[in-house]
């Protein structure tokens, strides 16, 4: 066994503040209580659009220890496995954790398959991440993945986190039509979230969306662009954000499916 001498500490620390905000996501969507008829308390909405925030920040972690660490030639086996544990936690436990609590009245009518459903969430993100550790080297330029990354999986199910919270508030929407669009959220995220799980440990081919649009250089009107799109994501957030998450996740088999059936190329890699 070799020991361990040396750490890089500021790309540990970012890692660890990904496992920490992971925590405390569990810890506030805890504290939502279940209601007797599937009714939102404002309390509890608030609480599950916090642990959904607090998933989102942790990809501000995950996305900066991995770039601080190849800037300052730091990265190490230590470094991607304890990423990975953390990862898990973050991107794996506490989303499913966050969907039972984001769905009461599915909860009151099925209560032991939402938590089957919340368990093979968190087991199929370990074998996402499990795999990826083994298939990646450090030559890869992390242009694409193969399956639905963790991070986005977990974005699109705290997305609706969010949504939920913003729909509680919304005065442009009747009450009564709140309550119907409530209603089907809650009993169609538990399946969507395990369409979520398969597709990440499926091989469907999704791009690395930040190396994409960011490294590198590129036109002016690339640039305006991406503004003008992050702008729209903050003055629609409510709503940008879940629909944009659920884009991204439903773009791997649609992608696919374009490539083969339309476009007729094949791929010699198994779908899962």
């Amino acid at each position: 066994m070799r020991p361990l001498r040396t750490i890089a500490v500021f790309p540990t620390l970012l890692t660890l503040g990904n496992l920490v905000c992971g925590f405390f996501a569990i810890v506030v969507a805890a504290r939502v209580v279940k209601p007797d008829e599937g009714s939102w308390v404002i309390s509890d909405a608030h609480n599950v659009m916090i642990s959904g925030w607090l998933i989102f920040l942790a990809m501000v972690f995950d996305g900066l220890d991995g770039y601080v660490a190849r800037l300052s030639r730091a990265t190490s086996d230590f470094g991607a496995q304890l990423d990975s544990l953390c990862d898990l936690v973050t991107f794996g436990v506490a989303p499913g954790f966050l969907l039972v609590k984001m769905c009461p009245r599915f909860v009151i009518a099925h209560n032991q398959t939402i938590w089957v459903i919340a368990a093979l969430y968190a087991a199929c993100a370990a074998l996402r991440l499990a795999r990826f550790n083994v298939e990646t080297s450090d030559e890869d330029e992390h242009l694409q993945f193969n399956g639905l990354p963790c991070p986005a999986g977990a974005a699109a199910i705290a997305g609706f986190a969010i949504m939920i919270y913003t729909l509680l508030n919304e005065t442009a929407f009747r009450q009564e039509a709140r309550e119907v669009i409530d209603v089907v959220l809650q009993h169609v995220l538990p399946y969507f979230a395990v369409l979520v799980a398969l597709l990440m440990v499926s091989r469907f081919p999704y791009p690395h969306v930040v190396n994409q649009l960011f490294r590198g250089q590129r036109s002016f009107a690339h640039v305006v662009g991406v503004v003008f799109a992050l702008m729209t994501v903050m003055l629609l957030r409510g709503y940008a954000v879940p629909l944009l998450c659920c884009a991204f996740v439903l773009y791997g088999p649609v992608h696919w499916a374009w490539e083969k059936y339309v476009r007729h190329r094949r791929r010699e890699e198994p779908l899962f």
